[in-house]
């Protein structure tokens, strides 16, 4: 599937897989193993930017994924990946997030991110008092957004 498809019919919180479709190298092949994971791995979708033109420069559009964080309880290091709507890889939806569940984004607007997926309003409300996040805006998943993902008969 592609990246587009992707941005059009996962909802955010989704986990994603991306590939090349090339085989993973042996564990022996330090260096080929580490190129391949990074054009071969999966994450949350945390944020969709529709195309934009800005002077000169056209964006087809966007999507980033959490693939992992790194400094265990206080993060020293998150790592995201964006990928272009026009993006040679193959991704997949893995997962969705559960109906009822209840994502925490760190502000409202187009430019809002994904910063944590709850189980309920309750644990996203503990959430966000250990954390922060001031402009913090809570939407809880539905059952018709997740379905509205199997457009045109097309599972995602």
């Amino acid at each position: 599937m592609s990246a587009s498809l992707i941005y059009d019919l996962a909802p955010i919180g989704s986990i994603v897989s991306w590939s090349d479709d090339t085989p993973r190298p042996q564990e022996r092949f330090k260096k080929k193993l580490a190129a391949w994971q990074i054009r071969n791995s999966r994450g949350r979708l945390i944020r969709k930017e529709g195309p934009r033109q800005l002077g000169n420069y056209a964006s087809s559009g966007y999507l980033t994924l959490h693939e992992a964080d790194f400094g265990g309880r206080n993060v020293v290091m998150r790592v995201h990946r964006t990928f272009a709507l026009d993006s040679d890889l193959a991704f997949k939806v893995i997962q969705r997030p559960p109906v009822g569940s209840v994502r925490v984004f760190d502000r409202a607007g187009s430019s809002r991110e994904l910063v944590h997926l709850a189980e309920n309003h309750e644990g996203a409300k503990a959430w966000l008092r250990e954390h922060g996040y001031p402009n913090a805006v809570l939407e809880p998943v539905t059952a018709d957004e997740i379905a509205a993902d199997h457009i045109e008969g097309r599972a995602v």
